[in-house]
Order: structure tokens, then C-alpha cells, then sequence
């Protein structure tokens, strides 16, 4: 480790003074350090660079009507910047590749699932990423397919590939052999005096996506060896992650010398000082980005951090080439959106509150998001229905649904589509589906529900009234709950299902997209 603090006039002191300071930071560090020769430095002894985090992008494209986000925005915000310091860094600190909805889409016969983002992403000259959560969504292998096509670096100090041969970095194919995903990493800088230091990176993803190809190291152990593995390579150390708040805390805590933890999977902005620590997150989807402004002393190795939270709004111009390649994806999505609403980009509702459609939340608890979509689901029949259920995995944009909404929002919101179904059930399997839903707490079968309540004394309500296992109530469901996909025992076939309804082409349920645009268009809003 170098010596963090500021030494006055170090050049001018005597060789004696000089040989204690150097001998005290040796018995603290246990680095050698050698005197500094002011020969070797040029200009004032500070060279300065600067960082562009992003974190948790799903979407290529402004959002909102155009109010805000935009990856040509933030090609823009990159440019000037690098026109003003050539040393500018740009990076992802995970969850890109899913969820979306162009990443829903068949193009090409294949489905699309984050080749968008690698598409821009390679664009924009990205120069380091790391995995998040959401990257495991797409599968193995276009997991592998978005890692060949991508032109920038990854790192990874916690992830592995578990293989049928054991655990083995992630890795990108080449024509000629492969490029695994390193532990860590490190980038020169030169400033145009002549000067020149290495700063070096380490990364850790949480591990809350498992899947059978995916194996999560302990992100405190794996941090703390990766950055054993590079403090002798590099002469600053930064942390590039996607981990809650509380961990990001803890590892600052854990590796103190890290001035600079760019973080994610949190989906607003944050700035939290843990020690002599920032940890930084933007918001999700290019609202925001930070543009941190390094400055490193290279008598004294002190290392300064300014960080600044940048909105990506309307004013921000777009870069014309990025903006070339968002607009060929766009029109991709532009034509199948509008099998359903003729107008995509219409605003159909204003929320008077925030829609909360995080997978935290919709997999865990009630929403008003969920609520909103069982109650669309409830009104797309032309006949009574008596409530509605719908798994909170359904729900993927993963985001906070706020200001006005479009059409193309509610595709967002729930890419996969899909008929909405009305079962008619008896009330002994409708208490055995709540409960699968309430114990897979966590998970996608968790269900969203309306007019569908839960009791102090864990007794489940229909309207206020217990359910009756020998009565039959009608129910909307989504068709993907029906096939038994998240609650094995919900098919057709069950003996408690008395019959199911198809819609018919003039009800809304024909898609529950359709069902939900059609009743946000009813409501009142907030303007």
C-alpha cells in the first residue's frame, strides 16, 4: 500500500527526516516504497483523470416521452468530457444484458436478449464492465454469444462458469483460443507531460440469481484476494460492483485504501461516504450518470475524488453515431409493439404515485404495480370476475415507474405478453395456489393479487369473506400460470379446475398488455 497522506514539502526535508518517514510507512504497509526523485516528474507532480459510471441500464433508448436516459445522451456527456481530458474512462457496473424488451423480441430468428445493449455498448467505446444479477437471465448460452460479441473488457474477481470440468472463469471466444474474464484489471495512464501510473480494478457481484452455470464466490473473500493480486500492480485501487448498499458498506470497510467503490443493483442515486470511501451508484436506466474527477499526487500518492451526479434529460444532445444504432433497434421494437397499441409513444397515464415494478419487490410483496395489473386483469372480461392473480415474475422491467407512462412502458412493464385466461376453480385449489405463492416468497411464482387479501391470522380472504373450499370462484390468471410453469399443479387437468375461458377477440384480455393499457387510459391521472 502507498502512503495515503499529504507530505509537506517532502522534496526539501532531510535525508534523515526523510529516511524515518519512509522507514514508518514501511512498518504500516508493508510495501516498499522507494524515495521519491523529483527528476522523474513532470509539470506540478498531479495528474488527473475521469470516471463515467453507469449501473443498471435496460433501455437503449429516452424514456418517458424522451424526458430522460438515452445511451447517445451519455456518448455526448462521454465525448465532451474526453475532448477536455483524453484520460476518461467509461463503465458499467452491471445489470444491462436483461431485462428489457427489446431483449424479449425475436429478430433475425433468434431472440434478441441483450445483443441491443452489446451492439451500442461496443459503440461507445465502454472500457471495463462487470456482471450483475441480470446477466444469468438470458441463459448460457446467449450469455456466451453476448460475451463474444463485446469489444470491451469484462472483470469478475467472484464469478465463475461451472462447467461440466469444474469452475472456470467466464471467458470471450476468439477466432483463435479464448480471453478469460480476469480477476481483476489494470489501465495505464499518461498524462501529455510524460507521466504514468497504473490504476487497477477488482469486482464482485452478489448472488442472488442462481443458476445451474453460475457459481458466486464469497464476495468479501474474493474482493480481498483480488486486491492482494493487484495492489502491487497498480498505484490506485478501485472497486467496480454490483452489490446491495450494506455490502459495498462492508467491504469498504474491509479494504479501506479503496478511495472509490462505483457501484449498482441499487436503482437510485446514491453518494455514501464509509470511511475514507465513496460509494457511488446512478440512477437506473441513464437517468443519471457520475462523472467522478480523480486526482492523484504522485509525490505523496494522495488520491482526491470529486463526484458528480449528472442528469441525462432532454437538454443533453445526442451523439449522432450511437444515436444512428439506438434508432435502427428502436424501429425493431417500434413493429411489434405496435401489433398492440397504434400509438406506442402515446401517454396514457400519469401515476399519482410511483409504480414500484423492482423484482424485489413484486417477488416478495403486495404493489400497488401488481395491484394495478390484477385489476386490469379483473376488467378485461366482459363478464364478472371475481378476482385475479398473476406471478410477480411476470412483471420485468425491474425499475420505478414514475411521471408520465406510455404504451410502450406497459410492454416494459410485461414483454412476455400473453392472453389473460378466467378459471372458473374451486375455492380448496385457489387456497392451495396462495399458499405455493406465499412459501415461493422471493422467487417469480410469488403472485400479485386483487381483491385477494391475507388475514392477520393467515386466513385467505376473497372480497373480505374467507374462501370456501367447496365454492367455485371465477379467477383471471395469466395463460403462463395456467401451464403449470411456476405452480406445477395449475393446469387444465387439476380436478379443482371446473373450466377455463378463453377471451373472446373483442375483450381486452385478449393480451394482458392490452389489458392494462386499456384501463391506465381509463384512470384519472396526476397531471
Amino acid at each position: 500500500m502507498k502512503l495515503q497522506r499529504f507530505l509537506p514539502n517532502i522534496i526539501s526535508m532531510k535525508k534523515g527526516v526523510l529516511f524515518s518517514i519512509i522507514v514508518s510507512a514501511l512498518l504500516v504497509s508493508c510495501k516498499i516504497i522507494q524515495p521519491v526523485n523529483p527528476e522523474t516528474i513532470y509539470g506540478d507532480g498531479t495528474m488527473t483523470f475521469k470516471f463515467i459510471q453507469l449501473n443498471d441500464v435496460y433501455e437503449i433508448a429516452p424514456l418517458n416521452g424522451g424526458q430522460y436516459g438515452g445511451l447517445a445522451r451519455v456518448a455526448h456527456i462521454r465525448d465532451s468530457i474526453a475532448r477536455e481530458n483524453p484520460n476518461t474512462y467509461l463503465f458499467m457496473a452491471g445489470d444491462f444484458l436483461n431485462p428489457s424488451l427489446l431483449g424479449t423480441l425475436s429478430h433475425n430468428g433468434e431472440t434478441i436478449h441483450g445483443k441491443q445493449m452489446i451492439d451500442v455498448m461496443n459503440a461507445m467505446d465502454f472500457d471495463l464492465v462487470t456482471f450483475g444479477n441480470h446477466e444469468f437471465d438470458i441463459g448460457e448460452e446467449d450469455l456466451q454469444k453476448r460475451l463474444n460479441e463485446s469489444n470491451f473488457q469484462w472483470v469478475s474477481s467472484n464469478v465463475r462458469h461451472a462447467t461440466e470440468g469444474g469452475l472456470k472463469p467466464f471467458k470471450k471466444d476468439l477466432e483463435f483460443g479464448s480471453l478469460p474474464v480476469p480477476d481483476y484489471f489494470t489501465i495505464p495512464v499518461r498524462d501529455t507531460l510524460g507521466n504514468e501510473i497504473k490504476i487497477g480494478f477488482f469486482s464482485v457481484t452478489l448472488d442472488s440469481n442462481p443458476q445451474d452455470f453460475v457459481y458466486y464466490g464469497d464476495v468479501y473473500e474474493s474482493a480481498d484476494k483480488a486486491y492482494r493480486l493487484v495492489k502491487d500492480k497498480a498505484d490506485i485501487i478501485f472497486g467496480l460492483t454490483h452489490l446491495t448498499i450494506d455490502q459495498d458498506r462492508k467491504l469498504a470497510k474491509r479494504l479501506p485504501l479503496v478511495p472509490l467503490i462505483m457501484g449498482g443493483h441499487e436503482h437510485s442515486s446514491m453518494l455514501i461516504r464509509e470511511g475514507r470511501s465513496l460509494i457511488t451508484k446512478a440512477d437506473a436506466n441513464a437517468k443519471t450518470v457520475y462523472v467522478h474527477t480523480i486526482t492523484y499526487d504522485l509525490i505523496t500518492n494522495y488520491v482526491h475524488v470529486h463526484s458528480k451526479l449528472v442528469p441525462i434529460d432532454s437538454k443533453i444532445p445526442s451523439q449522432p453515431a450511437i444515436d444512428r444504432i439506438v434508432k435502427k433497434w428502436t424501429e425493431v421494437l417500434e413493429e411489434k409493439v405496435e401489433t398492440i397499441a397504434k400509438n406506442p409513444n402515446e401517454i396514457i397515464y400519469v401515476p399519482k404515485t410511483p409504480l414500484d415494478g423492482t423484482d424485489s419487490a413484486n417477488r416478495n410483496i403486495q404493489t400497488n404495480l401488481g395491484e394495478l395489473i390484477t385489476n386490469a386483469m379483473l376488467l378485461s372480461f366482459n363478464h364478472n370476475v371475481d378476482a385475479a392473480i398473476v406471478n410477480g415474475g411476470s412483471i420485468r422491467v425491474d425499475d420505478i415507474m414514475e411521471g408520465p407512462l406510455t404504451s410502450q412502458d406497459v410492454f416494459r412493464i410485461l414483454p412476455f405478453g400473453g392472453p389473460v385466461l378466467k378459471v372458473d376453480m374451486k375455492g380448496s385449489l385457489l387456497r392451495a395456489v396462495l399458499e405455493y405463492g406465499k412459501a415461493s416468497r422471493g422467487t417469480g411464482a410469488y403472485l400479485q393479487r386483487y381483491h385477494i387479501t391475507e388475514s392477520a391470522t393467515g386466513d385467505w380472504l376473497l372480497r373480505d369473506k374467507s374462501i370456501q373450499d367447496n365454492t367455485v370462484y371465477t379467477i383471471a390468471l395469466s395463460d403462463f400460470l395456467m401451464k403449470g410453469y411456476d405452480i406445477p399443479f395449475l393446469t387444465p387437468s387439476h380436478p379443482g379446475v371446473i373450466k377455463v375461458y378463453e377471451p373472446e377477440i373483442s375483450e381486452p384480455a385478449t393480451d394482458i398488455r392490452k389489458a392494462v393499457i386499456l384501463f391506465m387510459k381509463n384512470q384519472p391521472t396526476a397531471q
